[in-house]
């Protein structure tokens, strides 16, 4: 039976045809790897996912972690299944030799994972952060935090988070209170207060490590205003000694835990650190270990952020992906209804997979959730580009592609793909809108990408305020100028001159909007900006998807469905959503600004 996680057919297509992962094992880094590894490593996750995940995803919905005031607990098939990803050498799959890892190219790393993303989001979300934390350890940290919390990290005795959002600010980091004094051993003590970390307290590992922002006063004891201000530091649950064993427990306590809407297998807390109520090493305050450079805390974490927001979207593509298969499967077995031009009610029933507004709903589902997946291993192919192109010009592009591309990984899915689990309710009809069907909790479980890791709105200042004319605009021009190689490339379909139409218009806005000469009305409608930048993005993906497909095609024999699918799925999503655009562009163009002159009391 086929996967309801993940089309491995179309994973194949997305590695192996379109972005050539084979080609990376002529890079010393990847050396020993080949096609058989990579497919040896998929197949891995794919058992794990499926056996270890997949089976406590409704379970761990059902039965949240529980606070009982000291200790949290959660399923303990999520420890079972976090010991089996360790145990695979999972956790440390994209890292060196050195530290215990396969050293595989992170195309394939995020490939593997989108599996488990697709099996249990939540369970997925404790790899997910200490890998991203471990990463920015490698970065920023010295050797000794490398050896001290790296290490184990890796292992999976250690589980990690990212501590950034207070309780009065969430993504206004500039406005965090949380303090940091040096200590004359070279330590630092902390207190304040820590809102919405995920996994911050849990009972599936032995410790955790957490990446905390704070600020260091100066020696007139006042702390530097604004973001210039924030530094970051590595502060364990449990101290952990030289020889690698642990000390005692670390003044960092559980304050509570939020009740989500979804995603709910993912422990998520408030916490105090520094609050007294433990003393370790006969003081009170959290001991914590600066990691970097002072007062550039907030530039190391967004090492860390920043893979997270990559990662966000591939847990919202995956979500959207299994949900469209599950819709899939449930409109190919249930009968409903005739054709309109066949009402004679002796005739049976035919699967509602035949009615034409299903197959519209399941073609956008499958063109959001195809065309987010390629985007974000597109990603993930330029990361390998950044670590081990041949030139540093190649690595140096691969950078600013990946930088503009970054907010679209995040938030297109986010949005779009959420939609994706709205569609797929709609298929299952009124059976989709209850508990006993996997599309409601799928629904549920996305709602939540759109928001965390910075919100869609966020994504749209950055976008636009940051990204598009960063370095003299170097990174869109690059951006547009692998646009019109794939238009070139694609000339021969009608679609490749919708497609430079739009973003020629784009280009066009954007220089508008950065000629407003008032800032706030050049980002007023930044997030329709982010959409409409998104969309075409995405259509770009879909051509590129197209070229191979339609070659292949040429050559198929058995095969040949598959691609006339992909090329069925980017003709809608060329008729379909592409058109979306141009009310978006044009209401962009004329500096609009309704929500900007809105006042408070006029609502």
């Amino acid at each position: 039976m086929a996967s309801l996680i993940l089309s491995r057919r179309d994973l194949d297509f997305l590695l192996y045809e379109w972005l050539d992962a084979e080609s990376l094992c002529s890079r010393t880094r990847f050396a020993e790897h080949g096609r058989e590894t990579f497919d040896a490593v998929l197949d891995l996750c794919e058992q794990i996912a499926t056996e270890k995940f997949a089976n406590h995803n409704r379970k761990s919905d059902e039965h949240e972690p529980q606070f009982d005031g000291e200790r949290v607990t959660v399923l303990p098939e999520i420890r079972e299944a976090l010991q089996a990803f360790s145990d695979a050498g999972l956790m440390a799959a994209g890292h060196d030799a050195e530290l215990g890892g396969m050293q595989l190219p992170c195309l394939i790393e995020k490939a593997g994972f989108a599996w488990f993303k697709g099996a249990n989001v939540a369970t997925a979300a404790y790899p997910m952060l200490t890998i991203g934390n471990a990463n920015t350890l490698l970065k920023c940290g010295n050797p000794e935090q490398i050896d001290k919390y790296v290490r184990p990290l890796l292992s999976g005795r250690f589980l990690g988070t990212m501590c950034l959002s207070e309780p009065q600010a969430g993504s206004s980091l500039s406005d965090i209170t949380t303090r940091a004094e040096a200590q004359s051993d070279g330590s630092y003590r902390l207190r304040g207060n820590k809102m919405w970390i995920s996994g911050g307290e849990h009972d599936l590992s032995d410790n955790i490590v957490h990446l905390v922002l704070a600020k260091v006063p100066g020696p007139d004891g006042k702390i530097i205003q604004g973001v210039k201000g924030i530094s970051l530091f590595v502060v364990p649950k449990f101290l952990v000694n030289d020889d690698g064993s642990l000390g005692e427990r670390n003044d960092v306590v559980l304050a509570g835990l939020n009740h989500k809407m979804g995603y709910r297998g993912t422990t998520n807390c408030l916490l105090n650190f520094g609050e007294g109520k433990l003393r370790p090493l006969g003081q009170p305050g959290a001991v914590g270990w600066l990691v970097g450079s002072l007062h550039q805390g907030l530039a190391a974490m967004f090492n860390m952020m920043n893979e997270a927001r990559i990662a966000v979207g591939l847990g919202a593509v995956m979500l959207g992906y299994t949900g469209y298969l599950h819709a899939l499967e449930y409109a190919r077995s249930r009968p409903q209804g005739r054709h309109p031009q066949n009402k004679d009610p002796a005739q049976p029933q035919i699967a509602i997979v035949a009615h034409t507004d299903v197959k519209r709903m399941l073609l956008a589902q499958k063109a959001y959730a195809e065309g987010g997946l390629a985007l974000i291993l597109y990603c993930a192919r330029l990361v390998d580009e950044e670590k081990t192109a041949g030139s540093e010009a190649e690595r140096a592009q691969a950078t600013l592609l990946l930088d503009i591309l970054t907010p679209i990984a995040k938030s297109w899915p986010s949005q779009w793909c959420l939609e994706a689990n709205s569609l797929a309710i709609q298929v299952h009809g009124g059976y989709g809108y209850t508990r006993e069907y996997a599309v409601e909790q799928f629904y549920r479980d996305n709602r939540l990408n759109p928001i965390h890791e910075g919100t869609h709105g966020i994504q749209g200042l950055d976008l636009l305020g940051r990204k598009v004319v960063m370095r003299d605009g170097l990174a869109f021009g690059l951006l547009s100028a692998r646009v019109a190689d794939t238009v070139a490339r694609a000339s021969v379909l009608p679609q490749a001159a919708a497609l430079r139409e739009r973003w020629d218009r784009l280009v066009e806005v954007t220089h508008a909007l950065h000629a407003a000469g008032d800032l706030n009305v050049t980002l007023a409608n930044a997030s329709i900006y982010l959409e409409a930048f998104g969309h075409l993005v995405i259509g770009w993906i879909w051509l590129e998807q197209a070229l191979v497909a339609q070659a292949s095609k040429a050559e198929a024999h058995g095969d040949a469905g598959f691609y006339t699918g992909k090329l069925q799925a980017f003709k809608y999503y060329f008729n379909f959503e592409l058109p979306k655009v141009d009310a978006q562009l044009s209401l962009l163009a004329s500096l609009d600004t309704t929500a900007l002159d809105m006042q408070d009391s006029w609502f």
